[in-house]
């Protein structure tokens, strides 16, 4: 090179996702050529690429095999890019891709052929990094992970592999990024086999690693950039003192946190509350959608009530959180007034304060005005998405939103209870009323989505036109805002209850977190997903990632609980519940699950039964929402009378796990042969077949329903029809489809092949049953009469044994 060349060689900083076909020197020609034009098209169909081109910002080097991208914007940029290309490929298996990013120096080079090109160590070491993995995985340089691990957003998807020594001794940090439908969870081969992967992470107690400034240095000599070595190195030591450690941890209150605590309604008429309340939650809603800010969820600050005393000081500490917004809602006529102040949590500081009078008209726009003064006090970077998202009106008609409004909080509210159908139903009624004001009203369509499919899934309306008129409101919704986050979350809720369509409710939700990222419905639902794919321990992560976000709500800790008692973790599940406890110490249904974990671990009835007298004795009005856990209990400790006691109490709602669901009549059934009744166990049954048999013959294909009529035949003597029809349920609904109802129909064909006489089939189907996660238990077997003709059996006391506490 000559003096004049080095004189005009200029560095730049870079962001390179480089990218291969594993295994494309096995294909013949005409393959290579056709996954290359494929890789293409996958490649420049995706948002990341257009507009990095159209804002000329990206460069396109081929690389034979592959391709490298030069994004010259953002870190986050061929991050984005990557998972796009991931979600794509997912559709594309024989066409196996890896991807490495690295930020580095690069430099403008004239080529061979005298045009011009990049080069530089930017280049060379996201090919480095990318050489570690394998077809499937997105894999980031630790500098490239420091620099995401700055926002909240990316840092679930970092996971730290470690050190590799790659080609002249460097040693690069490799860290795996993934989410649960992109990149690849698991380690690279190399990372797994090979010597190097393991001295690298060792390397001080036999030589000391090449310094990372060297190993650049190296790199740059390769890539004939002496010149931009002293440039680089200097960045490099900049990066050191700004970039957190990897190894510090996160500030336990991050700065730019905030709860909006319920607003005070000030207007003489209280039935204004649910209007005060709608207005709180649209500025909430509105601060959520910043990336740039952590937003708690609504569920959360609703515990907090206006009017009482609060000690922001410890709601702060409790929510973590550093500020918190207060405020009030006055209408009157065609009038409103609304007040909103912003207080620094950590010492009661006010920071900004603002009152408005407008007209009942423009309480839209005041939402919309207060949400971006706070995001100015808080310095939080808005992109012009989020801007114009936040000024986006949720309606234009006050009674519309009032109804809306009313609605929300009646669904949000409702917890496990036999009264949930009732609550769902009313609430789809308020918002077709809002609905009918304003069809355009978006908000009230997503929220529609959620409550038909709640009682569709919960087998509440488990029916072709249930689900319809979920799909119409999906529908609907996607009509009126096509890219919002909110419609993405809607379809997702819609594939995952609708269709159990786990990888395009999957696909969706990652649509959605581009536009909600502080919405903990992602986590939920991810959380609920792996737990029906049998991705126990991932579904547990999730959920814990939307306590974070929603540390106070209460139904998220209840799924939490959930998830654990399904794990047999009785000790983890009892804790759990003790947090949701402690958010309302008087809630009857969450007192009596927690009473039933005793029963569930120990075989021990106590606690459960002194807790529905408690109940039956303080509030006997609340004894409907837990008579079917009173009816498991009167089971276990086999009492007729209180079993047919709580039947009375649980009316026409039905007992039972996940979606098989019995009803009153099919108690007395059981009771019957509790107590060797054989004529009354018969005429139970008996009453229930008919209708029975109609809603199996309705739904052809529901396991759940095949089952319940399965039990029924084995409860009246029809051997062979009970057992052809739950060896078709348990073929509707394996346990790779649903593994939560999947283990259900292997549990209830143990108990069909009992009641019929097959006891080796059952004890087979019951061994099979207690290897999988799910309320089958060491109590429930000891106790309930369910497996009455299995009893003295040796393999059945055995299979008891094989679930005896261990604590």
């Amino acid at each position: 090179m000559s003096d004049e060349q080095k004189t005009q060689l200029r560095l730049e900083i870079a962001h390179v996702l480089f990218m291969d076909i594993v295994g494309y020197s096995k294909l013949l020609i005409d393959e290579q050529s056709e996954a290359l034009q494929e890789l293409n098209q996958i490649v420049r169909k995706t948002d990341a690429v257009r507009a990095a081109e159209a804002a000329g910002q990206l460069i396109f080097l081929p690389t034979g095999d592959g391709m490298a991208l030069v994004f010259t914007g953002s870190v986050e940029e061929p991050v984005e890019c990557a998972l796009q290309i991931s979600q794509r490929l997912r559709a594309q298996p024989s066409l196996p891709v890896r991807m490495g990013i690295h930020s580095g120096p690069v430099h403008h080079v004239a080529d061979v052929n005298q045009r011009e090109n990049i080069a530089g160590a930017g280049i060379n070491i996201a090919q480095r990094v990318m050489d570690c993995g394998d077809a499937g995985h997105i894999l980031v340089s630790k500098r490239v992970a420091d620099d995401l691990a700055q926002y909240r957003r990316w840092q679930p998807y970092l996971h730290e592999l470690g050190d590799f020594e790659v080609k002249h001794g460097v040693v690069i940090s490799v860290v795996n990024l993934y989410a649960d439908v992109t990149g690849n969870p698991a380690v690279p081969e190399k990372f797994q086999n090979q010597p190097k992967a393991k001295a690298a992470a060792g390397a001080a107690g036999r030589r000391s690693a090449i310094p990372w400034h060297e190993a650049l240095l190296a790199l740059l000599l390769i890539s004939a950039l002496i010149v931009g070595a002293v440039f680089f190195l200097h960045r490099g030591a900049q990066q050191k003192t700004t970039t957190a450690s990897p190894a510090a941890a996160p500030a336990s209150v991050p700065e730019k946190s905030i709860a909006v605590l319920p607003f005070e309604n000030l207007s003489e008429d209280r039935a204004n509350e649910f209007f005060t309340n709608g207005v709180q939650d649209e500025i909430l809603s509105h601060l959520s959608k910043i990336a740039d800010l952590r937003v708690i969820s609504r569920t959360s600050v609703m515990h907090y009530k206006a009017g009482a005393q609060r000690n922001l000081r410890e709601i702060g500490q409790q929510l973590g959180v550093a500020h918190v917004v207060e405020g009030s809602v006055q209408r009157a006529g065609n009038k409103v007034r609304v007040i909103a102040q912003l207080i620094d949590a950590r010492n009661d500081v006010h920071q900004w304060a603002q009152t408005y009078d407008r007209d009942l008209a423009d309480v839209f726009a005041i939402q919309s005005e207060i949400a971006k003064g706070i995001a100015d006090q808080l310095q939080a970077k808005l992109s012009p998405a989020e801007k114009s998202a936040i000024e986006q009106r949720p309606t234009t008609d006050v009674a519309a939103f009032e109804l809306y409004s009313r609605a929300r909080d009646l669904i949000l509210n409702t917890g496990f209870s036999a009264r949930f159908a009732q609550n769902l139903r009313s609430g789809i009624d308020l918002l077709n009323q809002a609905l009918t004001r304003d069809p355009s009203f978006f908000a009230a369509q997503c929220q529609l989505v959620s409550a038909h499919d709640q009682l569709y899934v919960l087998n509440l309306d488990h029916t072709p036109e249930r689900r319809a008129l979920a799909e119409a409101a999906v529908e609907a919704a996607f009509r009126l805002r096509p890219d919002a986050g909110e419609a993405h979350l809607a379809r997702a809720t819609h594939l995952y209850y609708g269709y159990r369509d786990y990888g395009g409710a999957l696909a969706e939700i990652e649509r959605a977190r581009q536009t909600v990222p502080n919405d903990p419905r992602i986590f939920e639902l991810t959380a609920a997903i792996m737990r029906r794919q049998g991705k126990h321990e991932e579904g547990l992560r999730n959920y814990e990632r939307a306590v974070e976000i929603d540390p106070r709500n209460f139904f998220t800790l209840q799924q939490l609980a959930l998830s654990y008692k399904l794990l047999r973790r009785y000790t983890e599940e009892i804790a759990t519940e003790d947090r949701a406890l402690s958010i309302k110490p008087d809630d009857p249904e969450t007192k009596a699950t927690r009473a039933l974990a005793s029963l569930e671990w120990k075989a021990d009835t106590r606690p459960l039964h002194q807790t529905i007298d408690e109940i039956r004795s303080k509030n006997p009005e609340a004894i409907k929402n837990v008579a079917d856990v009173w009816f498991i209990c009167a089971l276990a400790e086999r009492d007729a009378a209180a079993a047919e006691t709580a039947l009375t109490a649980l009316g026409d709602a039905t007992f039972a796990d996940n979606s098989t669901q019995f009803s009153a009549g099919f108690g007395r059934g059981l009771v019957g042969r509790m107590i060797k009744d054989e004529s009354k166990a018969r005429s139970a049954f008996a009453a229930l077949r008919a209708e029975q048999e109609k809603r199996a013959q309705a739904q052809p294909d529901y396991g759940p329903a095949v089952c319940t009529l399965a039990l029924i035949d084995a409860g009246l003597g029809r051997k062979e029809e009970a057992l052809r029809e739950i060896r078709r349920a348990v073929e509707l609904m394996p346990v790779a489809k649903d593994s939560l109802n999947g283990a259900d129909m292997i549990q209830y064909s143990a108990i069909v092949a009992a009641w019929a006489g097959e006891k080796d089939v059952a004890l087979e189907h019951l061994a099979k049953a207690v290897q999988l996660p799910g309320f089958l238990s060491y109590g429930r077997l000891k106790l309930l009469p369910w497996w009455d003709p299995l009893r003295g059996d040796p393999r059945f006391e055995r299979i008891v044994a094989s679930l005896t506490p261990k604590e």
